[in-house]
Order: structure tokens, then C-alpha cells, then sequence
């Protein structure tokens, strides 16, 4: 996706009042060699845009020497890309010398050789435009004072970038420090993305541990008590025997009287019952 932003002119003015007479050392001197013109105007557009256009061959780029688009050191090359850029980077149109504003572009041409020389619009002077070129350096040069046979004049609409932005790049390549900064570098680094929060995980509920009832502790039964064992008489009755919490211990038996301690017979003792085994005879039973 692409915005579009402000053109800072007054910073391309800022840029161009600074290297007019002398060279960024991040980019080549063309100087002598084809002429330095518009690689010196192609920075002051990066300076009051910082956004580059990385189309291969009809893009706008400079990285060094050999990483770089014609567009950004030759006159007509740089035009084509102004006027018809259709992506990120700065762009314009050709436009009346009335129109021109700071930080605009001016070209100048000859009948035999065609557009030649680029330059940058830094103010105006009774309506002329004052212009900042290299290879002839100048700075607050009338356009007046030049000899050409044509001129063309493209106005900088604006600045098309893609989203999100990658940051400001004025100090940086105004103070030759870095074409494009480096900003992993910088103390606070560009917000994060924020990840998409990731699903709670509800656990499971645990079971709560009821513990178990504990058995009820039903007391035993009482035993029941053991049978007094009979004996039986010769009659078919039954003797019984006391049991041992029947026979009075010797505490409970009562003392003889007077009496009895003197001769008076006691009561008599009971006579044991027959056996079963000897005194029942077979036909008894």
C-alpha cells in the first residue's frame, strides 16, 4: 500500500546551501566525467523526501557508484522518472516558470546536444528563479545569467511511500553519515508488531476429591451368651446348672448363725442326679 506525503523543500534547500561548493562524501564526484548536475539535484530530492524508488532500471536509487539508476545521474533519465513515476518516490509534472516553487527542478537545453544541465530552484529574485548546481557550482544563481536555448520546469507534487514508513533520513544523509540509516542502531527502535493473542488454554476443572464416607462402624453384636449346659433327669426334667454369675462367691454367703455353729444340722445337700451315661437304663428311654 502507498501514502503520499509532503516534499519538504525547505529541506532540499537546507541540503543544497550545504555541498553547492563541496561533495557529500557518500556519493560519487561525476565532475569531469559526464558532469555532476543531477546527481547533486537527485540529493536534495532524497533530502526533502527520503524515500528512494527501487524498480529496477526505471526506478530511483543510489546505494555507491555501481548500485544505481540512470534516473538518478542523467538529465533526461531524471525527468522521465519525475514526470511519470507511478510509485514510491518523489513526483511531479512539467509545469509554467510561474508555477515553480523552492525545491522544484529546472532543466536547460541547447538546440544541438538537448537538455544538458539540472538544477535546483532555492529562491527568487524579482520573479527570476535563483538556482544551486554542481559542476559549475553555484548557490542563489539567477537563471538569467545562463546560456540556453530551451528550459523546462517540473514541479514536485509530492511523495508516494510505502506503509509502514521506514523513518527519517535528513540528518543522516545531510551530515554524511549514511545514505539510508541504519535504524536497528537507534536507542529506541520502531514499535513492534503486536502479535494476535494467542487462545487461552482453559484447564480443565480439576475434581475435587470428596473424600470417601467412612464406614460406619457398626458395633458387633454381642455375643450372645453361651447355653447353661442341662443335665437331664431320669424323669425326662432338666437339671440346671448354675451358671458361674450365679454361684454366690463366698462373700455372699451368709455366715452360719449361732446356731448352726452349734450343732444344728444345715440344710441338706442337694443329691446329685443320675448320670446320663450310667443311670438311665434302656427302658427308660
Amino acid at each position: 500500500m502507498l501514502v503520499t506525503k509532503s516534499y519538504i523543500r525547505e529541506r532540499a534547500v537546507e541540503y543544497a546551501s550545504k555541498w553547492a561548493f563541496s561533495r557529500n562524501p557518500l556519493f560519487y564526484d561525476y565532475t569531469g566525467i559526464g558532469g555532476n548536475c543531477t546527481n547533486f539535484v537527485s540529493q536534495c530530492l532524497y533530502a526533502g523526501s527520503c524515500t528512494m524508488n527501487f524498480t529496477p532500471v526505471y526506478g530511483w536509487y543510489y546505494l555507491s557508484d555501481r548500485e544505481r539508476t540512470a534516473s538518478w545521474t542523467g538529465v533526461e533519465f531524471l525527468y522521465n522518472f519525475l514526470v511519470g513515476n507511478k510509485g514510491t518516490g518523489p513526483f511531479g509534472r512539467e509545469v509554467g516558470i510561474e508555477e515553480l516553487l523552492t525545491g522544484d527542478v529546472v532543466q536547460l537545453g541547447r538546440e544541438k546536444e538537448g537538455f544538458y544541465h539540472t538544477l535546483l530552484v532555492v529562491g527568487f529574485s524579482d520573479g527570476v528563479p535563483l538556482l544551486a548546481a554542481q559542476s559549475n557550482d553555484a548557490f542563489g544563481r539567477p537563471l538569467d545569467s545562463y546560456t540556453y536555448d530551451f528550459a523546462r520546469y517540473i514541479h514536485i507534487d509530492g511523495v508516494r511511500q510505502a506503509v509502514p514508513d521506514t523513518g527519517d533520513c535528513f540528518e543522516s544523509v545531510y551530515n554524511g553519515i549514511a545514505i539510508i540509516p541504519d535504524y536497528s542502531a537507534e536507542t529506541t527502535p520502531p514499535p513492534a508488531e503486536t502479535p494476535a493473542p494467542a487462545p487461552s488454554e482453559t484447564p480443565a476443572p480439576v475434581p475435587s476429591e470428596t473424600p470417601a464416607p467412612a464406614p460406619s462402624e457398626t458395633p458387633a453384636p454381642a455375643e450372645a451368651p453361651a447355653p447353661t449346659p442341662q443335665s437331664t433327669t431320669p424323669d425326662g426334667g432338666a437339671v440346671l446348672t448354675p451358671t458361674p454369675d450365679q454361684v454366690p462367691t463366698p462373700s455372699q454367703v451368709p455366715a452360719p448363725t449361732q446356731t448352726q455353729q452349734q450343732g444344728m444340722p444345715g440344710p441338706a445337700p442337694l443329691s446329685p442326679g443320675p448320670s446320663p451315661a450310667t443311670d438311665l437304663s434302656p427302658g427308660m428311654l
